[in-house]
């Protein structure tokens, strides 16, 4: 079992020709709401990939919440411990799609009223995970409370440290895998990924997106490649990413043959729209694995 301890967000997404300026009203071509946040992500990811996966994060009694809640339940994500709030309005993220950039505002909302009562009472369902999987996006003091909980009941954590600001290095004594993408390690550790690397050996692992991902082995630097395809949003491949490395390393497979899982996962998830639309069940993730080998 993983427990996926993070955000729920529902994406509010709109597309124009040219960005207003201030004061300016704009026509858009397109408005959706996608069910997102990058707990919830990942922990579609590893469900859809067949893992059993619990959800443990904080939504209001809102519409959004309550359509989050039904997204989850739909890809298999077991949402016990999930709460319902009135106190807040479920999390959102406006986003702003034109030539070709985006901007983004993040309301957390009920998102950072997951207090650290939340996380002990879930003690038990935590102690029964294989791993456990959070990320940045809910309060930094419930994040430091969760790795000693999980370093107490012996159970693995992989953090993905987005947004990077709220990344303290003490967390690096408490966390199995650490998954920066590229940006994100120059901002944690500064600009010499290679000797950062080394001091963190088999434990730090920097994606970099179509090149796919590196770590240290004790030994010698590891490169694995990414996968050729062709991108249509590449919303939500990090979040692929860490699902599905969960997901492998849950299955065994070794550190490398993990990283080259969760680099074909991502690979797959850039294919179609929406941060969750394009996510792989494991038999297309095979697929594709033996689509390189063959």
């Amino acid at each position: 079992m993983i427990t996926v301890i993070g955000s729920m967000n529902m994406d509010i997404v709109v597309q124009t020709d040219n960005f207003p300026v201030q004061g300016e009203t704009v026509l858009g071509q397109l408005f959706t709401t996608i069910p997102g946040g990058k707990g919830a992500n990942q922990a579609v990811a590893a469900a859809r990939l067949g893992s059993n996966v619990h959800m443990l994060a904080s939504v209001g009694t809102d519409s959004f919440g309550r359509e989050l809640l039904e997204d989850l339940k739909a890809n298999g994500v077991n949402t016990d411990s999930v709460m319902q709030t009135e106190e807040a309005a479920t999390g959102i993220a406006n986003i702003l799609l034109s030539e070709g950039d985006n901007r983004i505002i993040v309301v957390p909302g009920a998102n950072y009223l997951l207090t650290e009562a939340n996380i002990k009472r879930m003690k038990e369902t935590i102690q029964q995970s294989k791993f456990v999987i959070m990320q940045l996006e809910i309060p930094i003091p419930v994040v430091k409370y969760t790795l000693e909980l999980c370093r107490e009941l012996n159970v693995p954590v992989l953090l993905n440290p987005a947004p990077a600001s709220g990344f303290q290095l003490e967390f690096m004594d408490y966390v199995a895998y650490l998954t920066p993408n590229e940006t994100e390690c120059e901002l944690i550790f500064g600009q010499n990924m290679e000797a950062t690397l080394e001091k963190y050996p088999n434990k730090l692992i920097v994606t970099l997106g179509s090149e796919g991902a590196r770590y240290f082995d004790g030994t010698k630097h590891i490169l694995v490649p990414g996968f050729k395809t062709t991108a249509v949003d590449t919303t939500g491949a990090g979040d692929t990413f860490n699902g599905a490395l969960a997901h492998a390393l849950g299955q065994s497979l070794s550190l490398e043959e993990a990283v080259r899982y969760a680099n074909a996962s991502a690979s797959l998830s850039v294919e179609k729209f929406g941060a969750q639309g394009g996510m792989p069940s494991h038999t297309e993730v095979v697929k594709r694995l033996e689509g390189v080998s063959n």
